[in-house]
C-alpha cells in the first residue's frame, strides 16, 4: 500500500508533450512553446542535468517527487551519492519571462553542448532539452528500438 497525501494537496497532474525546435540565444536563454509554458504553470521550476547529456526542466512539484525519491537511497552508496551529485549540484530554479523564454547557466549550455539549435521535447512528466543534432542522432537509436514489440513486452507494456 503507499502513501498517498490528501487530494487536496497532490501535485495537479502535468503532462508535457511535443518536439519543438528553438534557438539558444547569445545571453544563454531559450524560449520555451506555449503549450509546455501552460503545463509548467505560473511556479518556479527546476532545471538540471539530466541523462544522455541534456538538460531535465522540471515543474517543482514534480521535481519534489523525484527528489524524495532520491533522497531515500543509502548515501553509502556510491552510485547514489554521485546521482545525488549530479542531479542537485545542477541544479537551478527558472522562470519564463514575458516573452517565455527562460535563461540556461553556462555551466548547464556546456554541460548539454549547447549553441545553437536547440530541440526542446515534452516527456509526459518533465521536459527536456537537447542539442539538436545529438537530438538527431538519439532519434535514430529510440526510434528504431520503439518499433521493437519484444523491447515493450520486456518493459511490461
Amino acid at each position: 500500500m503507499s502513501r498517498q497525501d490528501p487530494p487536496d494537496q497532490q501535485e495537479p497532474e502535468r503532462m508535457f508533450l511535443g518536439e519543438y525546435e528553438r534557438g539558444v540565444d547569445k545571453k544563454g536563454r531559450i524560449t520555451l512553446p506555449a503549450t509546455l509554458r501552460d503545463a509548467l504553470g505560473s511556479e518556479t521550476a527546476i532545471l538540471t542535468r539530466g541523462l544522455d547529456r541534456c538538460l531535465f526542466l522540471f515543474a517543482r512539484g514534480s521535481f519534489e517527487v523525484w527528489r524524495q525519491k532520491i533522497r531515500a537511497l543509502p548515501m553509502t552508496d556510491r552510485r547514489s551519492r554521485n546521482l545525488r551529485r549530479h542531479i542537485f549540484s545542477g541544479a537551478a530554479d527558472v522562470k519564463p519571462d514575458r516573452q517565455g523564454r527562460i535563461n540556461l547557466p553556462p555551466y548547464l549550455r556546456d554541460y548539454a553542448e549547447l549553441t545553437g539549435s536547440a530541440i526542446v521535447a515534452g516527456n509526459d512528466t518533465y521536459v527536456e532539452i537537447w542539442d539538436a543534432q545529438r537530438w538527431a542522432d538519439m532519434r535514430m537509436h529510440f526510434e528504431a528500438s520503439a518499433a521493437d514489440a519484444e523491447a515493450w513486452d520486456a518493459l511490461g507494456i
